[in-house]
């Protein structure tokens, strides 16, 4: 018989700076247990939610019988190896590999708690993950996730319908097989839901009808939502923009066609607000050090500042001027949706980017603890508890393959 848990509880692996406890926080969740081994994350996280529940330690040396028995175990395993910005080590290699210790420390939870505990998974990690190693990295995680007993939904978010952040993840839900209802189970609802909202878009239908011999169970979900939040709605006003000299160079290293657009705003009576990176490109026909503005609104992808080229800038135009800095830790914790959030005031800018650029956007956690497990909750508690392992998903065992082509 499966242990089942009717509170709204997470343990959070690869914890960070509580940005994941913060978004299912404002879902109605309550993490218990956080693990990170980062010294400088835990600083970070208790600041803002209290020491009582934070672990720093190694996945590695954790035991699954010292985590409570929870609702949902969440983990944001490294992208290090997966990421097309990295190596593509793959998910047996690097700290990518670190999933396979959650996948332990699973199994052990479910020795001490039950089969069916916890009921339900949350993954998320870099879009990449899609293409590692043509697909099979994926297929490894969700294979064991399948064997641990719990069936596998896939969804593609970008940050950029919440917050003024471009910002791509893929997330990994899995459901115990005793919490799926029958009726969820028919070919025909699930290939509605399949098809309900488009945080699946096609490259994720694409997978997943490739795929469709793994063991999917496809929850019904709105259309994800239309950002309002521009770049100059995250704006600290209380920032100091860079000297003159330093602004002038930096307008030295961009394109002429951005340096042009700038000009144009430059004599607006109100200010707009351009992110950008420095890239190695071919400009005035030499490969060098280039300064790339967006025009959309919205800043790039928030990166862990490694080097000075990962970190991002942020360009004023109007009212007669042009200014430049870098992105502050406020308006980092703003891009994140974390409004509110508390700097430790310890940090360095770059300690302080680093675990935002390490860390999940709130509102995207907001959105799938509302619309994804609250339901989940819903559902499962008009499941008998006595069937709950034993009724499983009789209906069917594998997604239908779909025709994509309408």
């Amino acid at each position: 018989m499966g242990t089942r848990t009717d509170t709204k509880t997470v343990a959070d692996f690869f914890a960070g700076i509580g940005l994941v406890t913060l978004g299912l926080n404002n879902a109605g969740w309550e993490t218990t247990y956080a693990l990170d081994y980062d010294e400088l994350k835990e600083l970070q996280y208790t600041t803002n939610f209290g020491p009582d529940h934070f672990h720093t330690k190694d996945i590695a040396e954790e035991k699954g019988e010292n985590v409570p028995n929870v609702t949902l175990a969440h983990a944001s395993f490294p992208c290090t190896d997966l990421s097309l910005a990295g190596r593509r080590k793959g998910i047996y290699q690097g700290e990518s590999q670190a999933f396979w210790q959650f996948a332990r420390i699973l199994k052990e939870m479910k020795k001490k708690h039950g089969e069916a505990s916890p009921n339900y998974v949350l993954l998320e990690n870099v879009e990449g993950l899609l293409t590692s190693n043509s697909g099979m990295d994926l297929r490894e995680v969700l294979d064991e996730l399948n064997a641990l007993g719990y069936r596998v939904d896939l969804l593609r978010v970008n940050a950029a319908h919440f917050v003024a952040q471009s910002r791509v993840r893929i997330f990994i839900i899995g459901v115990h097989n005793s919490l799926v209802k029958s009726f969820d189970s028919s070919d025909l609802m699930q290939e509605y839901n399949l098809r309900s909202t488009d945080a699946r878009p096609a490259k994720i239908l694409e997978y997943i009808n490739k795929h469709s011999d793994i063991d999917w169970y496809f929850h019904r979900l709105p259309n994800l939502p239309v950002r309002t939040e521009v770049v100059a709605d995250i704006i600290d006003l209380n920032e100091e923009w860079w000297p003159e000299e330093r602004t002038n160079f930096l307008y030295s290293q961009l394109h002429e066609r951005q340096c042009d657009i700038l000009e144009i705003q430059k004599n607006s009576s109100s200010y707009r607000y351009y992110a950008g990176f420095r890239r190695m490109r071919v400009r005035d026909g030499k490969r060098q050090s280039t300064v790339e503005l967006r025009n959309d609104g919205i800043a790039g992808c928030l990166r862990t500042p490694k080097g000075g080229s990962a970190r991002q800038i942020v360009v004023r135009a109007g009212k007669g001027r042009i200014d430049a800095r870098l992105f502050n830790g406020v308006e980092a914790g703003r891009l994140m949706g974390a409004k509110n959030f508390i700097i430790h005031p310890s940090l360095s800018l770059n300690q302080a980017l680093f675990g935002f650029g390490d860390a999940v956007c709130v509102p995207v956690l907001q959105w799938l603890g509302e619309n994804y497990f609250n339901t989940l909750l819903e559902q499962a508690s008009k499941v008998p508890v006595e069937g709950l392992v034993e009724t499983g998903l009789n209906a069917v065992n594998q997604v239908p393959v779909l025709d994509f082509q309408d």
